[in-house]
């Protein structure tokens, strides 16, 4: 592994199908363009299709030749999530990656249209179905393909609160967000086990962190409590503090098309507290390898979902 692996060591994508959730800001973003620069077909999933339209034309202005598909994709809702199923499949014969990346961090207590706690729903249950209804191409796809869920360094905060994983009773925005990012790593890590246990080689499950890097991200959560000073401190802290969104997507773009990365690994940035730098592996929390919780999260998904695998 390069000490300085950068997205111009991403290797060539050409033929290869990928979807990136959240691509028109941010991390996705900038995965999709350095993705589009190797030659692959980005399938770009946006919950707004007019800003989808203005990151596809910046990512086109950039890389002349990139090869793209925008797509509408809602991960607070699950009949959105099965139409853009059901949409890839007559559209896609293969699928080669799929980077679970969208997300929603720190914001006051909302619902999806399915009634899940906002983050927990939108950060793990979304790509939960998400990944479940396209694994068979994901399977049936002749070369290696990966699953690329990100997850945060917050994670390390995070507890599985099964007597109330929507947090109706009680609701800390924090809390619920670590929660949430703990969910996509017992997610990544059970679903390795099971696709190991099921004899199936060519399809890895990866997961990865950004650290501490600015994005919109951030924004989020004081723009919907109104709270000017929050944003305007969340603001100062990214200039100060945080790397680029362009560095904060290369544990993506690693976990996504790396040669050495096997399945079940955590890639994430390797200097400052795994706050910031290159990529390279880094280390999860002693829960998010808890194989009782995450067959048990597994089970609570495929229940609320109404996904299952099959594996």
């Amino acid at each position: 592994m390069s000490s300085q692996w950068t997205a111009d060591d991403v290797p060539d994508c050409s033929g290869k199908t990928v979807v990136v959730t959240g691509a028109n800001s941010g991390l996705g973003y900038e995965a999709t363009k350095a993705l589009a620069a190797k030659g692959a077909h980005v399938v770009m999933t946006v919950r707004s299709p007019e800003r989808g339209r203005e990151a596809a034309h910046a990512v086109q202005d950039a890389v002349a030749d990139a090869d793209l598909t925008l797509a509408k994709l809602d991960l607070a809702d699950l009949d959105s999530v099965r139409r853009f199923s059901e949409w890839f499949h007559d559209t896609f014969d293969e699928l080669h990656v799929l980077a679970n990346n969208a997300g929603v961090m720190a914001i006051p207590r909302r619902e999806t249209e399915q009634g899940f706690e906002m983050q927990f729903g939108v950060n793990h249950l979304g790509h939960f179905a998400l990944t479940g209804l396209l694994l068979d191409r994901l399977r049936e796809t002749e070369a290696e393909t990966r699953v690329v869920t990100q997850s945060s360094g917050i994670h390390q905060n995070g507890e599985m609160d099964f007597s109330d994983p929507m947090a109706e009773n009680s609701y800390d925005k924090w809390a619920a967000y670590a929660q949430s990012k703990l969910a996509n790593l017992l997610f990544a890590y059970e679903l390795q086990r099971r696709l190991e246990r099921v004899g199936e080689e060519g399809v890895l499950s990866v997961g990865c962190h950004p650290g501490y890097a600015a994005t919109n991200l951030q924004r989020r959560g004081p723009e919907m409590t109104g709270s000017f000073v929050r944003k305007l401190g969340m603001g100062l802290a990214n200039r100060v503090f945080a790397q680029s969104a362009e560095m904060g997507a290369l544990p993506m773009l690693y976990a996504a098309t790396a040669d050495d990365v096997r399945g079940g690994s955590y890639i994430g940035p390797t200097g400052l507290f795994g706050m910031r730098g290159y990529p390279g592996t880094a280390t999860s929390s002693e829960a998010s390898h808890d194989e009782d919780d995450a067959h048990r999260l597994w089970e609570l998904s495929e229940d609320l979902t109404g996904v299952t695998y099959g594996i």
